[in-house]
């Protein structure tokens, strides 16, 4: 499957990549497009839109794309560590940087991939490294601890 979203990716447009890649569709294949073409290159392509508005898999109120796509296909039902993920992730990519410890070095992370990127295909291979060891930490029975600990 084909999936399409705007060009010059930070934080949102390369967390999605990598959430759909690895619990989505293990085969799809990913367009960087002009905001003002995303939608008409979709219809040509047959590709699904995200992380533009107005789409199903878009930011709708204090959540971001990465929080529609583990709704839409019920990813957080098996996986409770891609709910935590998705806080550090909505944190980098909207005001609310505070959300977790974590988010605002990820979008300092993420600035910082977008720079030393040739394009959006080789700033997606080299964040998705970022994403695999988040996934990791998030998973890890230590953090675990600290974010019950944390709770009380």
């Amino acid at each position: 499957m084909k999936w399409i979203t705007r060009e010059h990716a930070k934080v949102d447009r390369i967390a999605c990549p990598w959430l759909i890649k690895y619990f989505v569709d293990n085969d799809a294949q990913f367009l960087f497009a002009p905001a003002h073409r995303v939608i008409e290159i979709a219809r040509e392509q047959g590709a699904i839109p995200f992380d533009i508005p107005n789409v199903e898999l878009g930011h709708h109120g204090e959540e971001c794309s990465f929080d529609a796509i583990i709704r839409r296909y019920s990813l957080d039902k098996n996986e409770p560590a891609l709910l935590e993920l998705a806080k550090i992730v909505r944190g980098a990519d909207t005001p609310n940087r505070s959300l977790t410890p974590y988010s605002e070095g990820l979008a300092a992370l993420a600035s910082g991939f977008s720079i030393i990127s040739k394009d959006d295909y080789d700033n997606m291979a080299k964040q998705f490294f970022v994403y695999n060891a988040l996934y990791a930490f998030c998973k890890s029975k230590d953090n675990k601890e600290k974010l019950l600990t944390s709770r009380h």
